[in-house]
């Protein structure tokens, strides 16, 4: 009887000191809680993101009123508390509402490219013969021309706009999306687990949502998250290039084109758009690089 006791003693010792057996996400949002350089970017990028979601409570004047008696005031100048544009206009009103545009160029397009990419890709990869031939030689046609030329011709195409800047930025995440997700695909398609599903008479569609979307889904998401630093930049590119947003719109990118002609006046004041586009960018690549090392299954 003793040595029963002992024996549930020990296996009762031996569970409580294993770890917890947990399942992937949980896995990958315990590694996140104790990466604070990632949690530290994330925390920016919810701050910026708050900041342009609250621009109309928060932005002091309207941020295209115009008062050229005002033009090029440093900061802290009056009731200017980051000084003015070329054209009079408060600069902290306007960072607040370039912060939405610049957003949204750079998340909008990323996630309609996730869906689409994505979908082509998945379809590819697991379809295979013909069908991956079609869709992944038509992806090779936009691989032909860099990425910002690509947007440029397009956007230039199309005229300027928000929405053609999106729909231009959209059009060029499609294909690297679609060839991370065909590649994923292609890897998971062989593997034990899709064969016995295959053999248990399910079909193609059911196949890919329950077996194999969810074990391409972390690579996809990687990858697209780490493209959402490139839309903000070329986006800003396109509007700095007047192919993007149109004046008097606020947008860090178009801010930047504007003040161009004052950099000697006031360059603090005409550096501040390119400050922001610099730190927002920069923490969704660390945040995405963060993200990258919680989903590696083999780290």
């Amino acid at each position: 009887m003793s040595d029963v006791n002992a024996a549930t003693l020990a296996d009762f010792a031996a569970s409580e000191a294993s770890p917890p057996v947990r399942g992937y996400w949980a896995s990958v949002g315990h590694r996140l809680r104790y990466d604070y350089a990632t949690l530290f970017f994330l925390s920016v990028i919810i701050v910026v993101a708050l900041l342009a979601i609250c621009a109309p409570w928060l932005a002091p004047f309207d941020p295209t009123k115009t008062a050229m008696a005002y033009r090029l005031k440093p900061v802290g100048f009056k009731n200017f508390m980051l000084g003015t544009d070329d054209l009079g206009r408060d600069m902290l009103s306007r960072l607040l509402w370039g912060g939405r545009t610049s957003l949204i160029m750079g998340m909008v397009p990323v996630g309609v490219a996730t869906v689409i990419g994505g979908f082509l890709g998945v379809l590819a990869g697991f379809v295979g013969g013909r069908v991956n031939t079609l869709i992944m030689r038509a992806m090779d046609i936009f691989y032909a021309f860099p990425s910002v030329l690509l947007a440029v011709a397009i956007s230039g195409t199309l005229g300027g706009g928000i929405k053609n800047g999106m729909l231009a930025l959209t059009i060029v995440f499609i294909p690297p999306l679609c060839r991370v997700a065909e590649s994923a695909t292609t890897l998971v398609r062989g593997l034990d687990f899709v064969e016995a599903a295959r053999a248990s008479g399910a079909t193609t569609l059911s196949i890919i949502l329950h077996h194999v979307l969810g074990n391409v889904l972390s690579p996809i998401l990687i990858f697209a998250s780490s493209l959402i630093s490139v839309s903000i930049l070329l986006g800003s590119g396109l509007s700095f290039l007047g192919l993007g947003v149109e004046p008097p719109t606020p947008d860090w990118g178009l801010m930047l084109s504007a003040l161009r002609s004052g950099i000697y006046i006031q360059p603090l004041v005409c550096a501040l758009p390119g400050v922001a586009i610099f730190i927002t960018s920069l923490s969704f690549n660390l945040v995405s690089d963060g993200l990258r090392q919680a989903m590696d299954v083999k780290a």
